[in-house]
């Protein structure tokens, strides 16, 4: 199907056309959404998210870009508001603790498991992204984008609705970040 054919079924509401953007899209979704969150079920539950914006909003996608372009902007979206929102209960979740409330903390991360990643290296690769999740959110955003979904530049640049070379920057500046926190830890 192709993505003209596509789109035109998920404007009539067929479902079969929403069966083939599943079909297409579900592991880009789900592991762009894991790679930002660095949790199965919160990523699983994010690309759901994405899925059921998609459908609802087909009907205002202008088709300025790529169909997997705007998939991936909602994608990228979701997940960093998500991140907010945690964050925000973390606060949260801090302050009542300062306020004699229980001390268990809120967000407890899950060991990392990321599809991409063989399994020898599942401990490097969660180290790896501890570190990248540390980034600032547009870098760590940039550089999830880049390396574990090998967009390219442009790619990236249109989902973030940026230049090239900001994104260029980008990678620049989130690759000496994390050469700095590797070189920090301990041996």
């Amino acid at each position: 199907m192709t993505e003209e054919e596509l789109l035109s079924g998920l404007r009539n509401g067929e479902e079969p056309a929403f069966k083939e953007l599943v079909i297409q899209f579900q592991d880009k979704v789900f592991n762009t959404a894991l790679g930002l969150l660095q949790h199965h079920a919160e990523a699983e539950d994010i690309t759901q998210e994405v899925f059921i914006q998609v459908y609802r909003s087909v009907q205002q996608f202008k088709g300025d870009s790529l169909l997997s372009t705007w998939i991936y902007r909602i994608t990228v979206t979701k997940s960093l508001e998500f991140i907010r929102s945690r964050k925000r209960k973390k606060r949260f979740g801090f302050l009542s603790n300062l306020f004699g409330d229980d001390n268990r903390p809120l967000y407890e991360p899950e060991d990392f498991n990321h599809p991409g990643v063989q399994q020898e290296r599942k401990e490097d690769a969660a180290i790896l992204f501890r570190l990248i999740d540390q980034l600032p959110e547009n870098q760590r955003t940039a550089f999830i984008l880049n390396k574990v979904e090998e967009l390219s530049y442009r790619e990236i640049a249109d989902i973030l609705n940026t230049s090239e070379s900001a994104v260029d920057s980008l990678l620049q500046r989130a690759r000496q970040n994390l050469r700095k926190k590797i070189n920090e830890l301990p041996p």
